[in-house]
């Protein structure tokens, strides 16, 4: 028992540190190789945030735990809608000003949308997978277009990514920090899932519930940090646009590969219960983030509305899997 807690928790230690050295190391390469700022905080910084649930599914479907995989692509979303924006929200009140934002975030509701239509008939399969990550391939294609055409505008995300991506790192530290960081990734996505599924299996919880409570949350870690972190140094834009990238990055990446590498019959509480309340909380967040009737702003207490949100999710899981 202790040693797979232990597992559990160096494995999130371990996923955090090299997801930072990841997106570090690709964000300094991509640099030195003259790639502008927003485009590489757009793509690149936004998949390096989501790699950890991306090798966690990705392993997790590997070793036929599609449950576990499934849970922390659609328990990741819920974590960062509600926990992630609202504690930074608490801390800080986040402003949206960015256009490209405005753009994403239907986005990201399209792309729920087309996921769900995928999952009804009750199976994640190949073809299933194969749509979804086919559509990581063209939201990729899609924001370096929108980052090359928003260059010649004063977005603010412009100047924010400009200060923070790694412009002192030469290019062998950059190849160094990339590769080191992928590996340990694949490293610590292993123990991380090894511990999750014999937990689950000690207590007798199904995979798909450890992949909504612990394993969420701690994939969810480095946008934690990368949020609160952005909120403090006033890149509001960045803290909310990290939020959302990842989220549809999980959609699509996340929840697509494990139908290419193990397809797998779909726990019925997924599209019962799981999938609509990740739906509902996108729409409150929608509402909060988009700015219908004004400057588009989350306060203080719109955050303690999404963070009482996901301890609610919570308690009902706990009382579903009690029960």
């Amino acid at each position: 028992m202790w040693l797979e807690l232990l597992a559990i928790a160096g494995g999130f230690v371990l996923l955090t540190w090299s997801a930072d050295r990841f997106v570090t190391g690709a964000s300094a390469l991509a640099f030195n190789l003259n790639v502008s700022p927003l485009i590489i905080g757009l793509t690149i910084v936004g998949l390096g945030t989501s790699a950890p649930e991306i090798l966690v599914s990705a392993m997790a479907s590997w070793q036929g735990n599609t449950g576990l995989a499934i849970g922390n692509a659609i328990g990741s979303n819920i974590t960062n809608s509600t926990l992630i924006l609202g504690f930074t929200a608490m801390v800080i009140p986040l402003s949206v000003h960015s256009s490209i934002l405005r753009r994403e975030l239907p986005i990201l509701l399209l792309v729920m949308t087309v996921a769900l239509l995928l999952l009804l008939d009750g199976t994640l399969g190949r073809l299933d997978g194969a749509i979804l990550v086919t559509g990581m391939g063209v939201m990729l294609l899609w924001m370096t277009r929108l980052a090359r055409t928003a260059q010649s505008q004063s977005d603010p995300m412009k100047e924010e990514f400009a200060e923070e991506i790694p412009t002192d790192l030469g290019m062998p530290r950059a190849v160094f920090w990339l590769v080191a960081g992928a590996v340990l990734l694949l490293v610590s996505s292993k123990i991380l899932v090894w511990g999750a599924v014999a937990i689950a299996h000690e207590f007798g919880i199904s995979d798909l519930v450890i992949g909504l409570t612990i394993v969420a949350l701690g994939t969810s870690l480095p946008e934690l940090a990368a949020s609160v972190m952005s909120a403090i140094k006033n890149e509001h834009d960045i803290a909310i646009g990290n939020v959302i990238g990842s989220n549809i990055f999980n959609l699509l990446a996340v929840l697509g590969l494990p139908g290419l590498i193990h397809p797998a019959v779909i726990d019925s509480a997924v599209l019962g219960r799981d999938y609509p309340i990740m739906f509902m909380l996108t729409l409150l967040l929608f509402t909060m983030a988009y700015g219908f009737r004004g400057p588009a702003r989350i306060n203080r207490w719109e955050g303690a509305v999404l963070v009482s949100a996901y301890v609610a999710y919570q308690t009902l899981l706990y009382f579903n899997t009690v029960g």
